[in-house]
């Protein structure tokens, strides 16, 4: 056996217990928790701002985003706010647009009714006539309706109107012109047929018959309006100078308005509703005024406009006359009926001028028969 192997041999025994020990020994002495370091790299620094700086940003980003939709929010809720206002408002325009047509309706039927015109068509959920109206008449061609509209001096076609449309505003045009045609040519127009002068002379008393007294009404009208025509003729006549005078103004004025008072009065001509104690003085003021008795007449209208019974004035109401003095205040057949409206009043005073005017153009044989 070589000599130098085995020195070799005995030697690595010998040291292998030692090389043991001696790890276990390090081992013991390594701690259980490592030491904080001293010191950090450049590059640990870099990574811990960007880590900082990346958290800030989010926290800032998810701020903004918080604050927007806060905001959209907002808006959200102002513009719902808007639309609630604006239908709220287009609501009440409506409303108001239909409340407005419905008045000028009836405002317009009722214009009708007096003036004994033909009801107004009715009207469909679109506010027009219904088209079995418009397939009842003939229809008319365009070429034709347009030289109709344009004989009527009306446009032969208004914005967006189809020819339906054209149709009936030219039967509403034609019914329109026939209605006024309809009409007397007088100072006041009325739908009264006049009567000739000779029918004009009228009784003392109204009748009672339904057919006489609408030939009283037509009487009455022809008699009116043949008084303000004779007025207006008469101030026609005058000079220039007197007519263009203070007083002449004013007397034309006094005709104007007194024929523009009457109206009303010949509006309840036509309907036939005017009250006996109405009727009966005013039959008796022009029966008289016929008759050249223009005195009588000034009497009659005096009953009429202020009464013939004695007014209590003062004290009434105390003791034994307040029975008394309260059944003159009440009395209706003693009433004065110029205090009942405006619109009396109005019409009873123009009777007076008219029955002025007539003392002047017709004057009385008799001159006891002339107002003061």
């Amino acid at each position: 056996m070589d000599f130098a192997a085995l020195m070799s041999k005995e030697i690595s025994k010998a040291k292998a217990p030692a090389t043991n020990k001696t790890s276990d020994a390090s081992k013991d002495k390594t701690p259980s928790v490592e030491q904080p370091k001293k010191y950090l790299r450049r590059a640990e620094l870099e990574a811990a701002r960007i880590a900082a700086y990346n958290e800030e940003q989010e926290r800032l980003q998810k701020e903004r985003e918080e604050k927007l939709n806060n905001k959209r929010k907002l808006e959200e809720e102002e513009a719902e706010r808007k639309l609630e206002r604006e239908e709220k408002k287009r609501r009440i325009a409506e409303e108001h647009k239909k409340k407005k047509e419905e008045e000028e309706e009836k405002k317009e039927r009722e214009r009708r009714r007096r003036l004994g015109l033909p009801e107004l068509p009715p009207k469909d959920e679109r506010g027009e006539t219904p088209a079995s109206e418009d397939a009842e008449e003939e229809n008319i061609d365009e070429e034709e309706l347009t030289q109709r509209l344009r004989a009527l001096n009306e446009p032969a076609r208004l914005f967006g109107e189809n020819h339906r449309a054209r149709l009936r505003r030219y039967r509403r045009l034609t019914k329109r012109a026939a209605m006024l045609k309809k009409l007397s040519d007088g100072p006041i127009p009325t739908l009264l047929e006049p009567v000739p002068g000779g029918q004009m002379i009228i009784a003392s008393k109204p009748p009672k018959e339904k057919e006489a007294r609408e030939f009283l009404f037509r009487q009455l009208a022809s008699y009116f309006n043949m008084v303000l025509s004779e007025w207006e003729l008469a101030l026609a006549k005058r000079d220039v100078t007197v007519r263009e005078s203070f007083q002449g103004k004013q007397a034309h004025n006094a005709m104007l308005q007194s024929r523009e008072n009457l109206k009303p009065l010949f509006r309840r001509f036509e309907k036939g509703d005017l009250e006996d104690g109405l009727l009966e003085p005013i039959v008796e003021i022009v029966h008289k005024a016929q008759q050249r008795r223009y005195v009588d007449a000034n009497d009659a209208y005096l009953r009429v406009s202020i009464g013939k019974a004695a007014w209590p004035i003062g004290v009434t109401m105390v003791g034994i006359h307040e029975r008394s003095a309260r059944e003159k205040l009440h009395q209706s057949d003693q009433q004065a009926h110029i205090l009942s409206d405006e619109a009396t009043r109005k019409y009873l005073q123009s009777i007076k001028r008219c029955l002025s005017f007539a003392q002047t153009r017709w004057p009385p044989e008799d001159q006891l028969q002339v107002m003061g």
